[in-house]
């Protein structure tokens, strides 16, 4: 049976993959256990020095990195299940751990999805790639981190505008620091102040890669 997250090994980095493309990786009970799961290896394992956070999405016609949380999971009653002692949301949104993790994002990254993302310490995006903290559109609070990691990043005006309209913003404006959403273009807002420790690269290119010691492998 294909496990819901994978962790792979290559050289000194550990590939964690998301890997429920179907449900458009949103995280249930399984999903939380699994992730948590690879972070153990990751931390545990002495040859590996930084993780990778990536996404399943073939089959998708817009891929989605993560939907955030499966809400059928939720409506039948196993919403607690989606948290873990150590990790709480997905097993990793306030996981502590020594070593570094980069999300490498191609697609919509939204609520829970946008939330871990905001919990990793590096992410790259290709340009068709997008956050948002769509909560508001669905009666329910953001409470993985994001109301107060995204202020942090692109600024108090710009996160209220997407925490309160639940509208994403482009990889673009996320790593500029201008919070427009992608439906609106709208006004410049203020820029980072650096405060938060995420930071993002915005790839052209639709295949994202990591390069360790010269050799580059495609994430």
């Amino acid at each position: 049976m294909t496990s819901p997250v994978e962790y792979e090994k290559r050289g000194k980095v550990g590939v964690i993959t998301l890997n429920r493309p179907e449900a458009r990786n949103a995280i249930n009970g399984d999903v939380a256990a699994a992730f948590e799961a690879a972070i153990d290896k990751l931390e545990g394992d002495d040859e590996a020095w930084v993780g990778v956070l990536r996404a399943n999405t073939s089959g998708q016609e817009r891929p989605v990195f993560c939907a955030g949380a499966d809400l059928k999971a939720i409506n039948s009653g196993q919403a607690g299940s989606l948290n873990t002692e150590r990790g709480g949301f997905a097993g990793f949104v306030y996981r502590e751990r020594k070593k570094p993790v980069i999300a490498a994002v191609d697609g919509l990254a939204t609520a829970g999805g946008c939330e871990i993302v905001l919990a990793t310490d590096l992410v790259v995006a290709s340009t068709r790639s997008a956050f948002g903290l769509a909560e508001v559109l669905r009666n329910l609070v953001a409470g993985a981190g994001g109301l107060f990691r995204l202020p942090q990043l692109i600024g108090k005006n710009a996160a209220m505008e997407v925490i309160l309209t639940g509208q994403p913003l482009g990889s673009t404006c996320l790593r500029t620091g201008h919070g427009e959403p992608t439906r609106r273009a709208s006004r410049r807002r203020e820029r980072s102040n650096g405060a938060c420790r995420t930071h993002l690269w915005c790839s052209t290119s639709r295949r994202l890669g990591v390069s360790q010691g010269g050799e580059r492998f495609d994430v």
